[in-house]
């Protein structure tokens, strides 16, 4: 055994079979990731930007190694381009990007928990990527090692706060099958500090996204220190959560995320013209300026109020959230639309929902949830345009995603007194 690592080398050249089996698995992971890929590019398959296919293959992402019983494999996961620029790439369900290489056992256990393995197989799971070494990971040590995980979750839930200003946040409920009869909702928050950093802020276990308790979250992060409200607030149309932050804090501007209401109005459609509607909805939050905007906004209602009545006050109800965006850096854009920085985080914990019958308890699957959220905590970005943060907190104007000057906000102040 290499004493630098814990993991047993098993492709040095004195092992000509356990290197053709590495490759093998190099092989067959490779195969799988293309697999994946071809779902994807088959979804858009259809979908035309003048005449290009609008999502295609765009390279591929920096080399990974994979630790598993076998060795380190080499991954290499192919990108994706969105003509439309619509922020739809590609992240392989096998290689998830927060999870670089599987000889972390804080980062394999939750992430094997969530995908479907119970403490009694986790051992033999762990075996097959890690090699024999995993051996000593009973069931006993696995069910030791989630109990200081709770701990931990315990300490992380009342830690401080109050040395960062949160300027922008993400909330969503994330739901999870625990029982056959018992459905677990996740309340999570996001937040991205003055310097851009983005910061898991909370999970808990909310029954449902109720105004209470959704309050109780915001009461929660209060008490521990986030006593100045953020400037603008993301998340879906769910009355419980908007309902408790005009009550806690009633100055944060409300931005309805456009991925959700997007799939509430196709639902309302036929799926024939389920694409048409798509790119007719695009032309709304991707327009250049609020005026543009307003103009496709009224033109989509115009053109389909009477035929789909439903679809359109769907979009109707929430006309000034779904475009507060407008008011703030148009480098923060991409970020505040929707709230993808959460959705794309806990893909894994829904993808379990739609997989496994059985969750086991409320307490393991949150202990899970929150290990899972902080490895992947560690691999995100800052915010783009971070050093505009300074100005939304000051205070500074936008319009259309512009510095409002001194001079525009006098001349804006004479046109509203001449009126």
């Amino acid at each position: 055994m290499n004493e630098n690592n814990n993991i047993i080398s098993m492709d040095t050249p004195e092992n000509p079979l356990q290197e053709l089996l590495k490759k093998g698995a190099q092989q067959l992971l490779a195969q799988a990731i293309e697999a994946e890929l071809a779902i994807l590019l088959g979804k858009y398959e259809n979908e035309t930007i003048n005449g290009l296919k609008r999502v295609v293959r765009n390279g591929y992402q920096p080399e990974r190694n994979i630790q598993t019983g076998l060795g380190d494999i080499e991954v290499k996961v192919p990108k994706v381009r969105d003509r439309k620029n619509e922020g739809i790439k590609f992240n392989s369900s096998l290689v998830p990007p927060y999870l670089k290489r599987t000889k972390n056992i804080e980062e394999l256990i939750p992430w094997l928990y969530l995908r479907g393995i119970s403490t009694g197989d986790m051992q033999p799971a762990l075996v097959s990527l890690l090699g024999d070494d995993a051996k000593g990971l009973s069931a006993n040590t696995v069910s030791r090692l989630k109990s200081s995980w709770e701990e931990e979750y315990k300490q992380w839930s009342t830690r401080s706060l109050d040395k960062r200003r949160y300027v922008y946040i993400w909330a969503d409920g994330i739901y999870s099958k625990v029982r056959m009869d018992d459905k677990l909702c996740l309340l999570v928050i996001m937040g991205v500090d003055d310097t851009g950093r983005k910061e898991l802020l909370a999970v808990v276990d909310g029954v449902r996204e109720s105004e209470m308790s959704w309050t109780e979250v915001l009461n929660q992060l209060q008490s521990q220190g986030l006593t100045l409200p953020p400037k603008l607030a993301i998340g879906d149309g769910a009355l419980g959560f908007w309902n408790a932050i005009t009550k806690v804090w009633p100055t944060t501007q409300h931005q309805r995320c456009w991925v959700h209401k997007t799939a509430n109005i196709l639902n309302k459609v036929p799926k024939s013209l389920q694409p048409k509607i798509k790119s007719r909805l695009q032309d709304i939050w991707m327009a250049e300026d609020r005026k543009s905007a307003y103009k496709a906004y009224d033109l989509f209602v115009k053109d389909y109020s009477a035929k789909y009545k439903k679809a359109t006050e769907c979009l109707i109800k929430d006309k000034e959230e779904m475009l507060a965006f407008y008011d703030f850096p148009a480098e923060h854009w991409v970020h505040i639309r929707t709230s993808n920085p959460i959705e794309s985080t806990f893909a894994t914990v829904r993808l379990r929902t739609h997989k496994v019958k059985s969750c086991g308890s409320r307490t393991t699957t949150l202990m899970m949830v929150f290990k899972l959220a902080q490895s992947a905590e560690k691999s995100w970005y800052r915010l783009k345009g971070f050093k505009l943060l300074a100005d939304v907190i000051t205070g500074v104007k936008f319009k259309d995603g512009i510095r409002v000057t001194q001079d525009q906000t006098e001349e804006a102040k004479k046109l509203i007194h001449q009126i």
